[in-house]
């Protein structure tokens, strides 16, 4: 998978829009949220689970290519390597739930359709 392709896989989600919040990265965000980190080259960073025990699951899985997000990977927070040994179906996956997640700590009336 492509870095193209995730972008475009993460705004097709309802509500979902590109944002660039610091010149070079990339965001996709749903309401004013933040749900996928698109700017790295190869990566892409996800909440991967409600704190850092959960998350810290896709690290023990792929120790090579996944790694705890800088400054917010205390709330669940990972770098996950496109194209590495993390199937493309669990990036997808992965990106599903991190979206879920966001959009269910949106107040109900910023929340997509």
């Amino acid at each position: 998978m492509t870095d193209e392709e995730l972008l475009a896989y993460a705004l097709a989600k309802p509500g979902a829009w590109q944002d660039e919040p610091w010149e070079g990265d990339v965001v996709a965000k749903v309401g004013d949220k933040i749900f996928a980190f698109l700017g790295g080259k190869g990566s892409v960073g996800l909440k991967c689970g409600r704190d850092r025990a959960e998350a810290d699951e896709w690290i023990r899985q792929y120790p090579d290519d996944a790694s705890v997000m800088a400054y917010i990977g205390r709330y669940g927070w990972n770098t996950l390597r496109v194209g590495g040994a993390i199937p493309d179906a669990e990036v997808r996956e992965a990106l599903d739930a991190s979206y879920e997640a966001v959009v269910a700590a949106l107040p109900r009336a910023k929340r997509p359709g």
